[in-house]
């Protein structure tokens, strides 16, 4: 199986500069050692079950929100049954289809 989890996590009232906040998160998503990718606007980790991803979601929040007095989180989740290493797949899959279009 694999759990798909793209997560934006913001730091409210923590001042105009929220970089160093949202670091926080994706350090604790990179050491996890699960399948992982930072964008503008999502990190993206990729687990074999559904507690092993939400777990490292909830690590992640839970270091902002430690340094936050609020935080708002985004979550949107995929999760396919006998798949592995979605996360490069779906891009992979969309990057043929530009070459071969």
């Amino acid at each position: 199986m694999s759990v798909l989890v793209a997560f934006s996590v913001t730091p409210l009232g923590a001042g105009p500069e929220v970089g160093a906040l949202v670091a926080e998160a994706v350090r604790v998503v990179r050491a996890s050692g699960l399948p992982n990718r930072t964008d503008a606007m999502f990190t993206t980790v990729e687990g074999e079950t559904w507690d092993e991803a939400m777990a490292v979601v909830r690590a992640a929040v839970e270091a902002v929100h430690a340094k936050s007095p609020r935080t708002s989180t985004v979550i949107k989740v995929d999760w396919r049954d006998g798949v592995t290493g979605a996360l490069d797949a779906k891009v992979a899959s969309v990057e043929r289809h530009l070459i071969n279009d």
